[in-house]
């Protein structure tokens, strides 16, 4: 198993090699950060929050960058059309990814052990998975 330091739809830049090796080596995945500290959860709401408050510049070094609105937006209208949470939605995008084993989803209420547990279920398909990644924008890799 690989820890992955941050995989979600806002943070792909482990798709370039990371995630490559380790399918090529047979090595499963546990990400964390796959809600994007909450803002994949929160997709389509303009709320605020106390997770929001203690991250400080934290949120803002990792997420905001070209792209990220549009994939927010993206998540937020299909998540409407299904029915589903966004982050019910952002989680099963990510259990759709190769290698993707136990990502870790911080739960600190119930209601996201209840989301996560949708995601399990909730099917994509290809169009809609194409739909969530098209805004995203590559980045420098953060360390």
């Amino acid at each position: 198993m690989h820890e992955m330091r941050n995989y979600n739809l806002l943070y792909r830049e482990e798709e370039r090699e990371m995630i490559p090796l380790c399918a090529d080596q047979g090595v499963g995945l546990i990400p964390w950060s796959p809600l994007a500290r909450g803002l994949l959860a929160r997709a389509g709401q303009t709320r605020h929050t106390t997770r929001q408050e203690g991250d400080g510049d934290r949120q803002r070094f990792l997420y905001g960058g070209p792209g990220d609105a549009d994939v927010l937006a993206k998540v937020a209208e299909l998540a409407a059309e299904r029915g589903t949470a966004p982050a019910t939605l952002a989680l099963a995008w990510l259990l759709h990814q190769p290698g993707m084993v136990a990502p870790i989803i911080g739960a600190t209420k119930d209601g996201h052990i209840a989301d996560a547990l949708a995601a399990i279920g909730l099917d994509l398909s290809d169009k809609e998975r194409a739909t969530l990644e098209e805004g995203y924008q590559p980045r420098s890799a953060h360390f």
